[in-house]
């Protein structure tokens, strides 16, 4: 069997890694490019014995890199979520773990020039449209990797990267809240059906039955859940005008509970078929914005925010993960309102691997 080789370099971003390559390196064609990362990252085993991946949704990831045409941005991010166990790929959504390595990536690979000290990398994440600022340590023009920085979910310290989120209200729908709700009762279940850097449809843990503290490992084996969860999921999607999202990870799924350990909220996030081992960036931002917003499912579980911008702490099956959240305040004659308009947050990344990655010819000659 004769191999393709490809140009890639591998890196760890937040608490997900994958591939990234140059996108001008590989087909245009969505359905052969499909193809093409389904091999590289070995779908189809539980394992992904066969290939780069790690026989889970985190780490079956993949990031394509381009110089951007926008007048804004600085490197363009197309965003590959490539399935498990299925042959096929999901270009709909945007990972924000995996975009922490975007900037530091896009340096490595020459696309964006570093300076001393500080660079700063503007990103459109093509999938969506978000407008992302990241913020990477280059002392002498070079990225480095070691600092003091933790995050919960990921082993040892490392450099900061800090990641403002810019243009995430209505990711996919347009609007903030798709159904025109800040509740539904969809599939007997109350939920809030959110639109902010990622759809999702959130719920209370108590309306599963559920305590919301439950273990990875725990929710993984409650396949009633997982099942009466997907029904819900669906329904919702068609209400926020995402269609037949069989096939789709999104929009994601989140519950919500009182926070015990000191954060603002305790959160279980779906990606959506198995459990997220900590929280996705998009998705802690969602959370907040339906934390802050009136009259959601979040409501009467946490004291609401004053002033703006505010700190979420999410307490996740590994600890915690922290969101700065911007927002507009407008008082009426009964109450005070918020909307959300921006998110913040800092996370690492590392370099793990460069070279080339091969597939076989009969699915990719390299043309």
């Amino acid at each position: 069997m004769t191999q393709t080789p490809i140009s890639y370099h591998f890196f760890r971003g937040g608490s997900s890694r994958g591939p990234f390559f140059k996108r001008g390196d590989l087909p245009a064609d969505q359905t052969r490019l499909a193809a093409i990362l389904s091999s590289v990252l070995g779908s189809g085993h539980a394992l992904n014995i066969d290939g780069l991946g790690g026989g889970n949704a985190v780490t079956t990831k993949v990031a394509m890199l381009s110089e951007s045409a926008d007048d804004w941005a600085d490197v363009d991010y197309f965003f590959a979520q490539v399935n498990v166990m299925e042959h096929n790929v999901d270009f709909k959504p945007t990972c924000g773990n995996l975009m922490t390595a975007v900037g530091p990536a896009a340096i490595e690979m020459g696309l964006v020039e570093a300076v001393d000290g500080v660079t700063e990398v503007k990103i459109l994440a093509t999938n969506t449209g978000a407008r992302v600022v990241a913020k990477i340590q280059t002392p002498g023009g070079n990225v480095i990797y070691d600092g003091d920085t933790v995050i919960d979910g990921v082993p040892g310290s490392a450099a900061p990267v800090s990641l403002d989120f810019m243009s995430v209200t209505g990711s996919f729908t347009g609007v903030l809240l798709p159904t025109g709700n800040a509740t539904d009762l969809i599939e007997g279940v109350e939920v809030s059906c959110v639109d902010f850097a990622m759809p999702m449809v959130i719920a209370r843990a108590e309306s599963f039955g559920l305590t919301g503290y439950e273990s990875r490992e725990e929710l993984d084996a409650n396949t009633d859940f997982f099942s009466r969860m997907e029904a819900v999921r669906l329904a919702a999607a068609v209400k926020m005008g995402l269609g037949d999202c069989r096939e789709s990870v999104t929009p994601k799924f989140g519950l919500l509970s009182p926070a015990r350990h000191g954060g603002t909220l305790s959160a279980r996030y779906f990606m959506p078929w198995s459990t997220h081992p900590t929280m996705a960036l998009t998705g802690s931002q969602c959370l907040a914005a339906c934390a802050v917003l009136d009259d959601t499912v979040a409501s009467g579980l946490y004291s609401k925010p004053l002033e703006s911008p505010h700190s979420f702490v999410f307490e996740h099956p590994l600890g915690k993960m922290e969101v700065t959240l911007n927002f507009e305040t407008s008082s009426t004659k009964n109450a005070e309102g918020y909307t959300p308009v921006s998110a913040g947050l800092v996370r690492t990344a590392r370099k793990l691997a460069r070279g080339e990655v091969f597939v076989p010819t009969s699915i990719w000659n390299g043309k």
